[in-house]
């Protein structure tokens, strides 16, 4: 089945996604906003606005695997080259995460650099290393660049200090952030879809597992959590993404629509019951947790929104309308990691919002601003081919 080179409707959420993401991780410094749009406590049963941005961003994640590794495989690339590919993406993510969680403890009491100092330097380090560079810039300038972005990440890992003044730390992996998961649960399902070579069937087994996993964890049938997979949350966010693009292709290869609405809103509602179901068995709805309920709602509500723009985008041709946004579609990492340099300046020159921008309706603004300023910026280096890729 030739796949198509990109999916305007998949490029649309993520981008839709990722101005959200961007929202509510600057809102996480405001106060007094609805409690519907922040998150959920760790001890509580339920689910706000901002607890559904991060798994349906693994859900799209998962809806592009089935068009990047499948168009490889048409290609007629060679196994070895795509398992290189998967893990190097998947690598340069962990990488990135781990530094990103223990910038989260960095003493910069003990430490030779402040912290803004610290997290520029690693952001603008990222940069150097994974930057789509030119086919027209010469090879040794290319690698003298990524060197220096190499050396200076090693350097930033040496004087890392982390902790308390009486319990020092270095760099640990407490959690992996959430690029990290991205990474890992891109390396599981790439990977997966690789060595199946795309089988449909084979897919949705490896979903039934990795769901069932995590309802055993979460059940207290199975009281360990795996290498890689944990309790197989992440994972299984990201495989329902592929297994339902894979689906989707399928539909659409019989030349109708009219079983992509029917099916799509059939399982989109059938998950969304599902996790209400498990809900009161499983230790109820919770991101913190990853618990079953958690992906099913998540999942049900990412097929029913990813329908929605299939109608919008690829049917009706109303990409246009979010053409302000489509850099954060198109080069999503560059737009999550600049609100990392714009934090960083701020540190450093000791920049505040006013009071009125971090409480209440005025922080609620300055966060949908900024949104739209990290998603014009990234558009600024975008059309002069300063991306990230990996």
């Amino acid at each position: 089945m030739l796949q198509p080179k990109r999916l305007l409707s998949i490029d649309v959420f993520r981008a839709i996604n990722m101005f959200f993401m961007i929202f509510v991780n600057d809102l996480s410094g405001v106060r007094n906003v609805p409690a519907w749009i922040d998150h959920v406590k760790a001890n509580e049963d339920g689910m706000h606005f901002a607890d559904s941005i991060f798994p349906l961003f693994l859900f799209i994640a998962g809806l592009s695997i089935p068009l990047a590794i499948g168009r490889r495989l048409e290609k007629g690339d060679p196994f070895g080259k795509i398992a290189v590919y998967i893990l190097l993406r998947s690598f340069a993510l962990i990488v990135m995460g781990f530094f990103h969680v223990n910038m989260e403890e960095y003493n910069s009491a003990a430490a030779v650099l402040p912290l803004g100092v610290w997290e520029l330097l690693l952001t603008l380090s990222f940069f150097l290393i994974w930057l789509d560079y030119p086919d027209t810039l010469a090879k040794a300038k290319k690698y003298t660049l990524i060197g220096i972005g190499v050396a200076t990440l090693v350097v930033l890992a040496l004087l890392y200090k982390g902790g308390t003044m009486a319990a020092p730390k270095g760099l640990e992996p407490s959690w992996w952030g959430i690029l990290g998961i991205i990474g890992w649960a891109y390396l599981v399902c790439a990977g997966v879809y690789l060595l199946v070579r795309g089988n449909f069937i084979a897919l949705v087994i490896a979903l039934l597992l990795l769901v069932g996993i995590n309802l055993a964890v979460h059940g207290g049938w199975f009281n360990y959590k795996l290498w890689v997979i944990k309790d197989g949350a992440s994972a299984s966010l990201m495989m329902f993404g592929a297994v339902i693009s894979l689906l989707y292709s399928k539909l659409i290869a019989k030349g109708s629509y009219s079983k992509v609405w029917l099916i799509f809103t059939f399982a989109g509602a059938a998950l969304i019951a599902l996790g209400f179901f498990v809900r009161p068995y499983t230790q109820g709805i919770s991101k913190i947790h990853s618990t079953p309920a958690w992906v099913f709602i998540c999942t049900g509500v990412g097929i029913l929104l990813f329908e929605l723009l299939i109608w919008l985008i690829d049917v009706k041709g109303k990409q246009q309308w979010f053409k302000i946004i489509k850099p954060a579609g198109t080069s999503t990492l560059t737009c999550y990691l600049i609100p990392y340099i714009i934090v960083a300046v701020f540190y450093i020159i000791d920049f505040n919002y006013p009071r009125i921008l971090n409480f209440g309706t005025g922080g609620i603004i300055r966060s949908f601003a900024v949104s739209f300023i990290v998603i014009i910026i990234t558009g600024f280096l975008e059309k002069r081919r300063l991306r990230l890729k990996i």
